[in-house]
């Protein structure tokens, strides 16, 4: 059975992509900095706006917006998987036991899919930009979205569309559809 993604240009879709049997490779500054450093140089020559995003040790979540008349997402997802692969590899920062998998050029860093979701409405979007702030939260690793590092909540503070202390008086609820997306 092939899997079937849904495709439309211009669209805005809400990813999430996860580490090889969930290894905690991006527990690091160093390897957020080569994921960094691969998203943006994918987005040098495939454009996309990243609207909201989280890496976490194990996981990532990010929503984008693709440019108009351009649905391809996977390309961007494939070149910056194989980018940060090349990376992480070359510093060390991947376990030797990592590498057991070199299909499709994951060589044991990613899992081979990811989730895409194409984002329907305002109050779709507002609901999984919600996720991806609290997603730290939500796994213990922050007592608020302010607190994590490798986010864009704080570029939304600093944007005005969020407080300061959002998330963190009363955790914010967390979708059911959320729980999928780990």
């Amino acid at each position: 059975m092939r899997y079937r993604r849904t495709r439309v240009e211009g669209g805005i879709y809400f990813f999430t992509v996860v580490t090889h049997r969930r290894r905690k490779l991006f527990a690091s500054p160093e390897a957020n900095v080569i994921l960094r450093e691969a998203v943006e140089s994918v987005r040098a020559r495939h454009p996309f706006e990243t609207i909201a995003q989280v890496v976490l040790p194990d996981h990532l979540h990010a929503i984008w917006r693709l440019p108009e008349a351009d649905a391809d997402f996977s390309t961007r997802w494939r070149l910056i998987k194989s980018t940060a692969t090349r990376a992480l590899l070359g510093s060390g920062l991947v376990p030797a036991g990592a590498r057991v998998s070199r299909e499709r050029g994951e060589q044991g860093v990613w899992q081979r899919r990811y989730w895409e979701h194409l984002i329907r409405d305002e109050e779709d979007m507002t609901a999984h930009i919600d996720y991806i702030h609290l997603n730290p939260v939500h796994h213990g690793l922050v007592a608020a979205p302010i607190d994590w590092p490798h986010s864009t909540f704080r570029t939304w503070v600093a944007m005005g569309l969020y407080p300061a202390d959002w998330g963190s008086r009363e955790p914010a609820e967390v979708p059911m559809w959320g729980q999928r997306h780990e």
